[in-house]
């Protein structure tokens, strides 16, 4: 058992608070909000845990960490071991310790939960992924015999680099694609510099080329080379290219200057540093007033980030309460600290402009809860004759995204669904053989960590094909 501590003193400590930047500094800056432990709190922290004999937490991880291991490595202060450990599981973790949704999955189903508050797990993930990023001469990496298998990855996203750490451990021979001029897809372009640092992505980018992943960038599939070309040259191919194509709500006015889609604006500020205009060569709009239509972590992040340009007032349009919002309870605690208004009940049906067609306004309507729909959430229903228009001069939609299509078109024999998504099995074999597929172009729009799973439990089956073929 880890650390000279019984079982009722554990108890006795509660969850450590992680230390952020104060509310009325960061939404004037682009620096981390969560700042992360000392060794103190981590210690305190990792003494939290029992060390349950039927681990749920592991059940709740997407790519099955092996958390009570690796937080009772950090109880004992050997902190090597605890990144050894973690790094064994998990491709990204200095990422997923701060974007994961570790309160819906493994912090859930924490035993330290049915009667308190779960152990900080992510938190803890975040503090040893840390301290390996700064430490990498400390750590050993193992790597199979080279097999001589070759293989091709579209897309450098969660999925796209966690299966590519996987297969080069294996012996594999990989190459990554990635259609934009940096490494990281949705971990650069969708997810602000407050949330998940550049530099972070970068170094665990780097971690990965050091093992012998290799990325070329400015590849695009369906133009730069064809699916069915990457058959050709390579013994097996894995599609995790997202599902990058922005849905819009389909109201009239949606074509008005000073409407942006969540993916262009975020991949403005966050890829192509527009907050840094003219320093950077990418502008945005700086609205006075900007009203985010969505309610999921990519509107937060909208919103946060309009914020953070100089808003005066940003909002959240969302057509449900809040209790109903998707986004991760600490990203809608740190927006309301942040003073982002939040306009529950409101559907958009119009977006108004003046005479030289920019926004002035988004006409709504009022709504009210009605029976539950295919998802399970109460269905909004419109309250006749309450329009109303909320003065703005930036709207931005974030709604969803659906498959790009420009790769599939290259390959009609490819079987797809109704959404565009790409069809696989359980293994992440699609129709082709050889050819597999996860993440979000598979599943539709998700978290990074599922992503991260699928890339994960691909792998493993990519490995058995090759090995049969």
């Amino acid at each position: 058992m880890p650390g000279k501590i019984t079982t009722k003193e554990r108890l006795q400590i509660n969850r450590q608070k992680m230390p952020e930047q104060a509310s009325t500094a960061r939404a004037a800056n682009f620096e981390e909000v969560n700042l992360g432990f000392t060794e103190q709190l981590a210690l305190l922290e990792a003494d939290r845990c029992l060390q349950c004999k039927d681990p749920r937490c592991m059940a709740g991880c997407p790519v099955n960490v092996n958390i009570p291991r690796f937080i009772g490595l950090v109880s004992e202060g050997k902190i090597s071991e605890a990144a050894q450990c973690l790094l064994c599981d998990n491709a990204l973790p200095a990422i997923t310790g701060r974007v994961c949704p570790q309160e819906t999955q493994c912090e859930i189903v924490c035993v330290r939960g049915n009667k308190s508050t779960p152990v900080g797990i992510g938190y803890l993930e975040r503090y040893v992924a840390d301290w390996a990023r700064n430490h990498s001469d400390q750590l050993t990496a193992t790597k199979a015999p080279a097999t001589g298998k070759r293989v091709a990855i579209v897309g450098s996203g969660p999925a796209g680099l966690t299966a590519a750490g996987e297969l080069v451990r294996m012996g594999h021979d990989v190459t990554v694609y990635e259609a934009l001029h940096k490494p990281g897809g949705v971990l650069v372009y969708g997810i602000p510099e407050f949330r998940l640092p550049k530099k972070i992505v970068s170094q665990e980018v780097q971690r990965l080329q050091s093992a012998g992943v290799k990325i070329e960038c400015n590849v695009v599939i369906g133009r730069t080379y064809t699916l069915p070309e990457l058959r050709e040259r390579f013994d097996a191919v894995f599609i995790a290219n997202g599902a990058g194509l922005p849905v819009f709500m389909n109201v009239p006015g949606e074509n008005l200057k000073g409407v942006y889609s969540a993916n262009e604006y975020l991949t403005r500020v966050n890829l192509m540093a527009a907050y840094q205009f003219p320093n950077a060569d990418t502008p945005v709009l700086h609205g006075k007033c900007v009203a985010v239509v969505g309610g999921g972590n990519v509107a937060m992040d909208s919103v946060r980030t309009a914020k953070r340009l100089g808003a005066a007032s940003a909002m959240i349009v969302y057509r449900r309460t809040k209790n109903e919002l998707p986004a991760r309870a600490e990203e809608v605690h740190h927006a309301g600290e942040e003073g982002i208004q939040f306009e529950f009940l409101t559907a958009p049906v119009e977006v108004i402009g003046n005479d030289k067609r920019w926004v002035t306004g988004l006409k709504c309507v009022r709504m009210k809860l009605g029976e539950p729909d295919a998802s399970g959430r109460a269905r909004p229903v419109t309250i006749p004759g309450s329009e109303f228009v909320l003065p703005c001069d930036i709207v931005v939609v974030a709604i969803g995204t659906r498959a790009n299509p420009l790769l599939t078109a290259t390959c009609p024999d490819l079987k797809l669904n109704k959404w565009g998504n790409i069809v696989a099995d359980e293994a992440g074999m699609t129709s082709l053989p050889g050819v597999f597929a996860g993440g979000d172009i598979v599943r539709g729009a998700a978290t990074v960590i599922l992503a991260m799973g699928d890339g994960k439990r691909t792998a493993r089956a990519m490995d058995e094909y090759l090995k049969s073929h």
